[in-house]
């Protein structure tokens, strides 16, 4: 259920970057969330993701010649948080995009192809890949332009695509671990997370959360796009877009 180590991908503002790998580790390290809230959602955390993860698989039937783009991988192996990676069966097929270099994450994963970039401004020529892959991104890339141009990049350079996010109307945002607070008006929002200590999720372009209705409308107007719904005890904790151009057949 908590998605919060995306924080630093793709789109996200960036950080300076140090050569030094002391420096790098321990910047990771201060990144980990700490704490008894964090320790107890260890558990939904890991579950959500394989739920996500099976899902992925079902509704995309990747198969092993398919080339597969991931938008927005973290240098860390805190929690798995780079389940794609960890449970694909092709990693070799997959090239995975981040802002800034991912020395961690390339020792984890050395069959993957890493580039750095802008999820917002790909550097692939259209249709380079099969299938894209984005988890718990979209909602750190900035204005819902921003977004806008993020899903746009992803449809251009990908025939289907997997897009999925924190659904904004869940009471608790799991980023923060607040109850209703991302539901304010966005400048009494900050307010309140600068006065509770989490002011690194106040403004759109740190934290910017999207309900349902809002990411289908992220896609452009010739996409079939479905909603795929990821519950907890009926809740619907996160969203997934499933798409592909009109103009694709779908097969079977």
């Amino acid at each position: 259920m908590n998605d919060m180590d995306r924080d630093r991908s793709v789109g996200a503002p960036e950080a300076a970057v140090s050569n030094d790998p002391k420096e790098t580790k321990a910047s990771a390290s201060d990144q980990l969330p700490r704490g008894l809230r964090w320790r107890l959602s260890a558990p939904l955390t890991g579950g959500s993701r394989r739920t996500r993860f099976a899902l992925f698989m079902h509704w995309l039937t990747p198969r092993s010649t398919d080339r597969l783009l991931d938008v927005g991988v973290t240098d860390t192996d805190w929690r798995s948080s780079n389940f794609l990676e960890a449970g694909y069966p092709w990693p070799e097929q997959i090239t995975a995009i981040s802002l800034e270099p991912m020395p961690t994450f390339e020792r984890l994963f050395p069959s993957v192809r890493v580039v750095v970039g802008d999820g917002r401004r790909l550097p692939f020529e259209s249709n380079s890949f099969d299938i894209g892959f984005s988890n718990a991104v979209i909602e750190h890339v900035g204005s819902r332009s921003d977004q806008r141009r993020f899903v746009g990049e992803l449809m251009r350079t990908c025939r289907h695509v997997f897009v999925a996010t924190p659904n904004a109307a869940f009471p608790i945002d799991p980023h923060t671990l607040l109850p209703f607070v991302h539901w304010l008006p966005r400048r009494l929002r900050d307010r309140v997370l600068c006065l509770v200590g989490q002011e690194r999720w106040a403004g759109e372009s740190n934290l910017n959360p999207l309900r349902a209705s809002e990411l289908a409308g992220l896609f452009p107007a010739e996409t079939r796009v479905q909603i795929v719904r990821q519950r907890v005890l009926g809740l619907t904790t996160v969203i997934i877009a499933v798409a592909e151009p009109n103009d694709r057949p779908k097969t079977e």
